[in-house]
């Protein structure tokens, strides 16, 4: 096979502006609202309440997602004048990989709820772009054949979310899967060892896992597999029963992060970072990587908000691996925001999950790049040319 056709250059924002400005005056229209809220309503429109909940929603009264919302509004841009920024350049260094923009489409589970192609059409949208797609161990669609998708539609890089279960042969068996289908790294979700309490799922009595839905990597497992007494497609409630044993793993601590190493070869990043001293101890640890997470606000009500964490872990770690951050990442200006206080790139969840449900792969793309077009104006707007050049200075805190 031949190596996939690189991705074209991510377009200026000045560009994305013009071509749905000529799109709009030809009688055409853009494959997803412009809008932001707009967007969200029609996704709405188009899925069914308990699946639109299921994304939407969070843990208890909701309180962390609005927190993640509302941290970016007590932190103001201070632009710059006359500063010449005619050539501008959003691209980032991440574990060894140069990428054209700091933005990673972040693990989302069980994507075929809200799309048929689901995994498959994001990892599309993501390599085209040449940006990172990160595959949630609760998919829908396989490693493989993400990874096969992923690979016939650019350059795009992809990583493996781990949902660390019960089961370290079944651990062990998804790391190698992942590694052999040629994923980058690895994000081990720290923040579930056990589902919250979330108002929106309990009031529908919905869980697309107790449904069968999301269960792909396991079913397709031989390690999970060979726990069965007969074949999920014979029996699917009994796969799913063994499942629910599996999937909780409240025993974990920090002695078990060499289990990883000893099993994939890969860069290990650590998702769910909010304190300093956990921050160290992954530092210890000797992981590759952090995102600086709360988890959409989807596990603990009340937890601080990601971007309020961010500054003391840029801290803690001093430099050492790259801090990424998720949560609440709507706007180019938050894109700026986290990346003046220190993180290498930010991740989208629920943002591309609305342009999946919307328009499928072309959804997901537009919804990027109508992000980047906004963070490159934002960047150019208030005086910067690159992504590098950002750091504190160029906010003010306003409470």
């Amino acid at each position: 096979m031949s190596d996939p056709t690189p991705p074209s250059p991510l377009p200026s924002g000045m560009e994305r502006q013009q071509k749905i400005y000529m799109l709009g005056m030809k009688g055409g229209a853009a494959s997803i609202p412009i809008s932001l809220a707009q967007l969200e309503q029609k996704a709405k429109e188009m899925l069914s309440p308990p699946v639109f909940d299921y994304v939407a929603g969070g843990a208890g009264g909701e309180d962390t997602m609005r927190a993640n919302r509302g941290a970016f509004y007590r932190w103001r841009i201070v632009p710059r004048m006359l500063r010449d920024v005619s050539h501008r350049d959003l691209s980032v260094e991440i574990l060894g990989t140069q990428l054209p923009a700091p933005v990673i489409l972040g693990p989302v589970g069980v994507q075929g709820i809200v799309h048929a192609d689901g995994e498959v059409a994001s990892a599309r949208a993501a390599a085209s772009l040449g940006l990172p797609f990160v595959l949630s161990t609760a998919a829908s669609r396989t490693i493989e054949e993400v990874a096969q998708a992923g690979a016939g539609a650019g350059s795009g890089v992809r990583w493996f979310q781990l949902y660390w279960g019960k089961n370290p042969g079944l651990t062990a068996s998804m790391l190698q899967r992942a590694e052999r289908a040629g994923y980058k790294a690895l994000v081990v979700t720290l923040d579930t060892s056990m589902l919250a309490w979330r108002e929106r799922d309990l009031q529908h009595a919905y869980l697309p896992f107790i449904l069968g839905h999301g269960l792909s990597n396991y079913f397709s497992d031989p390690v999970f597999r060979a726990l069965l007494p007969e074949p999920p497609e014979q029996n699917p409630a009994g796969a799913i029963q063994v499942w629910s044993s599996l999937f909780s793993n409240t025993a974990l601590t920090w002695r078990d992060i060499p289990f990883l190493r000893k099993h994939t070869r890969i860069p290990i990043i650590l998702k769910g970072i909010l304190h300093p001293e956990d921050a160290a101890r992954a530092l210890d640890a000797g992981v590759d990587s952090l995102i600086v997470s709360n988890h959409g606000g989807r596990q603990v009500d009340g937890a601080i908000a990601t971007i309020d964490a961010l500054p003391a872990i840029v801290h803690a770690v001093n430099g050492r691996i790259p801090v990424l951050v998720d949560g609440g990442i709507r706007r180019g200006a938050d894109i700026f925001k986290a990346l003046a206080l220190g993180a290498r790139a930010v991740l989208l969840g629920r943002l591309y999950t609305w342009g999946l449900a919307v328009a499928g792969e072309e959804g997901v793309r537009d919804v990027v790049l109508n992000l980047l077009a906004d963070f490159d104006l934002t960047l150019a707007l208030s005086g910067y040319t690159s992504c590098r050049t950002l750091d504190s200075a160029a906010l003010s805190r306003s409470d």
